[in-house]
C-alpha cells in the first residue's frame, strides 16, 4: 500500500466515523476505498467492520450525556442486536458475496421513507396505543424483531444500519431524536463489535487497513458527536435523508 493509499484510507475512516455517529452509512465511504486499493470484497468488508469499531465506541462516548436514564432501554435492545449480528456475520462467511446485494438498496429506501414519515407515523402509533390502553415503553416485540433484523443486516454488511435503527426507534419509541441517536450508536457499536470478534477469529483481516480506519474513525466519532447533538430534529432528519440517498445511489450505480 502506498502512502497516498494509506492517507486515503485514513481520511475515509475520519469521514465514516463522523457520519456513523450522526446518522450511519459510513461504510459507504470506506468500503469503496478499500476495493479501490485492491482488497478482495470479503477481506475489505471484514477489515472495514473491525476498523470501524473504535469509531463506534468513540461516537457512543461522545453521546454519553444523551444516554442518561436510557440504560434499561439499551439493555433490552442489546440482546436483539447481538443475536442478529452473530447471524449476519455467519452469513457473510458462508453465503456468496453478492447474496444480499439486491435487497440492500431496498432496505435503505425503506429506512429513508420511515425517517420522512416518522413524526406522523409516530403520532398515529401513539394514538392507537392510547386508544387500546397499551403503550409499550420500549416499543414492544415488533421493534425487538426489527432490531434483530437490522442486526443481521449490520453483521453481514452494515452500510446504513444506523439509518435503519434510527428510523425504527423514531417510529416505535416516543423520545427525543438526539436521545434515540445515542441509543442507535450503542447498538451499532455492539453489532460491529460482535461481528469484528467473529471475523478476527475465523476470517482474513488486513491489520494495516484496520489500524488506519480505526485511527480515523476515532477522530471522526468525536467530531460527529459534537456536530450531531447540535442539529435540530428537522435538520438531523434532512441529513439522514441526504446521506441515505447517496448511499442508495452508490450501491445501485457503483
Amino acid at each position: 500500500m502506498t502512502w497516498l493509499e494509506m492517507l486515503a484510507v485514513f481520511a475515509a475512516g475520519i469521514a465514516a466515523g463522523g457520519i456513523n455517529t450522526v446518522v450511519g452509512s459510513g461504510t459507504l465511504i470506506t468500503f469503496p476505498v478499500l476495493l479501490a486499493i485492491g482488497l478482495p470484497p470479503v477481506t475489505a468488508n471484514v477489515s472495514n467492520t473491525v476498523g470501524l469499531v473504535p469509531g463506534s465506541l468513540s461516537g457512543a462516548i461522545g453521546y454519553r450525556r444523551e444516554l442518561s436514564g436510557q440504560w434499561g432501554r439499551v439493555l433490552r435492545y442489546s440482546s436483539a442486536s447481538l443475536l442478529g449480528a452473530a447471524v449476519g456475520a455467519v452469513l457473510l462467511l458462508t453465503l456468496p458475496e453478492d447474496a444480499f446485494a439486491a435487497i440492500v438498496p431496498v432496505l435503505i429506501i425503506v429506512a429513508l421513507v420511515l425517517v420522512v414519515v416518522q413524526p406522523r407515523l409516530s403520532a398515529w402509533v401513539r394514538q392507537r396505543q392510547g386508544e387500546s390502553g397499551d403503550v409499550p415503553a420500549h416499543g414492544g416485540p415488533i421493534l425487538l424483531a426489527a432490531i434483530f433484523g437490522t442486526g443481521v443486516y449490520g453483521g453481514y454488511f452494515g452500510a446504513a444500519q444506523g439509518v435503519l435503527l434510527l428510523a425504527l426507534l423514531g417510529v416505535f419509541v416516543h423520545e427525543d431524536i438526539q436521545r434515540l441517536n445515542a441509543v442507535k450508536n450503542v447498538l451499532a457499536l455492539l453489532t460491529n463489535g460482535l461481528s469484528a470478534v467473529i471475523f478476527i477469529a475465523v476470517a482474513e483481516v488486513d491489520w494495516l487497513v484496520v489500524a488506519l480506519i480505526a485511527a480515523g474513525a476515532i477522530i471522526g466519532g468525536q467530531l460527529g458527536a459534537k456536530v450531531g447533538r447540535r442539529l435540530p430534529p428537522t435538520v438531523l432528519r434532512a441529513v439522514i435523508v441526504v446521506v441515505g440517498t447517496v448511499a442508495v445511489i452508490r450501491l445501485v450505480f457503483g
